[in-house]
């Protein structure tokens, strides 16, 4: 058996960048994520005896002959009990030429925010249709989600093909919408596979069971993909190194650094930034590890920043390359998915939550809501719960953002309720992008 183990270090204390890939796997219920999860960690031999053992008592308690390969990743009691994902699992896999962090997302509409969650750090969704029901609305919502989110990859497991009776025509109507929504998402990659998640046809290994199928299985999908990038900037489009102030560190003999995670692009010693929102310019002097000092500090990876000018640096602050500085606002439109009960309105006082920033906020115009089936923005004065709309948001203090589409990091954030201190909704800086329908 292959131990489950997270990845190794790069010589920064990064994950090395192309080797890693995470992925989350999204869709609606019932349409087969956990157990094609499952599938793929039995069959690439990621799973323990006593595991294993484990899986088929929680299958007999059910009344299940044999193992629900779906239990591998449903890890609450609660989830095993009735069937069902609720919160997201993670799980550490390896083959010989990748390492995965998989995110196995809920499907179910209450838990929408649990599968946001699981796709924001997400390079690439695993969506899994049932090809025997075609594309539900919560695959089109999920999948609407983790493109909003950044995510540019898609490999769609068209599960359940033998109920199915593996019909060509069943997987080319799937094919065809999934390609479509993702075109009009801008998505750039799109793998589309035939599946039985139960038997493992097309899962780990090819199956003759569609001789009409040339393409990868799903494990080679995901070994193929482009990894690493969910802290660094978007499409190639520059943004540069960002490390949102998480700590100030008092040194033995005097003297300050900051501590954060760099995203957007490296870091080094020499460069010159800028702390915002202040705007005041110096020098990196140091960039220090757990493991000791480096020369350059890699997307993704946490340091403590010694600067040359004892500047008034505090949490909440942002070290940015000077050449080229976020947009400093008290003001912004923005993306969000609505996640509580009560609507979102124009006027609703909420606390913000922008990287290492907690400021009071408030949303001035609720301006639309999309629609998942149409993939359209109209006119509307509330959100509802599991509701995608577009906002204007103003905030007590000035923050440094990106556009989401260049900076994952930067261009984020959260709202909070105030009185219950619940999460209540989770934003992307700029309006979605969507291409019109029938456009190239």
């Amino acid at each position: 058996m292959v131990a489950l183990s997270p990845p190794d270090a790069g010589p920064d204390g990064a994950a090395p960048a192309m080797d890693l890939l995470r992925f989350a796997a999204v869709g609606s219920v019932d349409d087969g994520k956990s157990t094609l999860i499952g599938r793929l960690l039995h069959d690439t031999k990621q799973l323990f005896d006593d595991q294993l053992d484990a899986i088929g008592l929680a299958s007999r308690r059910r009344g299940i002959d044999g193992v629900d390969l779906s239990f591998v990743t449903d890890g609450l009691r609660a989830e095993r009990e009735q069937g069902i994902t609720i919160d997201v699992a993670y799980r550490y896999a390896a083959t010989p030429t990748r390492k995965f962090i998989i995110a196995d997302c809920p499907g179910h509409v209450e838990y929408t925010r649990n599968m946001a969650t699981g796709a924001s750090t997400a390079d690439l969704a695993l969506v899994v249709v049932d090809a025997s029901q075609g594309m539900r609305e919560q695959t089109r919502r999920h999948v609407c989600i983790a493109a909003l989110l950044g995510v540019r990859q898609l490999v769609v497991a068209a599960n359940k093909m033998d109920l199915a009776g593996w019909d060509e025509a069943a997987f080319a109507g799937v094919d065809t919408e999934i390609r479509g929504l993702a075109r009009r998402l801008g998505v750039a990659s799109c793998t589309v596979v035939p599946v039985s998640a139960l038997h493992g046809d097309n899962v780990a290994a090819p199956s003759d069971a569609a001789p009409w199928y040339t393409g990868p299985t799903v494990l080679r999908a995901l070994e193929d993909a482009p990894g690493g990038g969910w802290a660094g900037a978007h499409g190639g489009t520059g943004a540069g190194a960002r490390l949102p102030v998480q700590w100030v560190l008092r040194q033995p003999g005097g003297g300050r650094t900051y501590a954060g995670m760099v995203n957007g692009a490296p870091l080094r010693i020499g460069d010159e930034v800028v702390v915002v929102p202040a705007g005041r310019r110096t020098v990196v002097t140091s960039l220090a590890t757990g493991d000791g000092t480096v020369s350059e500090a890699a997307v993704g990876l946490s340091v403590a920043v010694g600067l040359a000018d004892d500047l008034d640096v505090g949490r909440g602050d942002l070290i940015a390359t000077a050449s080229d500085v976020p947009e400093v606002v008290t003001e912004l439109d923005a993306t969000v998915c609505w996640f509580a009960e009560r609507p979102l309105v124009s006027g609703a006082q909420l606390r913000l939550k922008h990287t290492t920033r907690v400021v009071p906020g408030r949303v001035t115009e609720v301006s639309g809501r999309l629609d998942v089936n149409d993939l359209a923005v109209a006119p509307g004065g509330e959100l509802a719960e599991n509701d995608i709309g577009t906002i204007r948001l103003a905030s007590a203090t000035a923050l440094a953002v990106d556009p989401y589409r260049r900076n994952r990091i930067t261009g984020s954030f959260i709202l909070i309720d105030p009185v219950t201190n619940a999460t209540v909704a989770a934003g992307m800086v700029g309006l979605p992008h969507l291409v019109p329908a029938g456009d190239g």
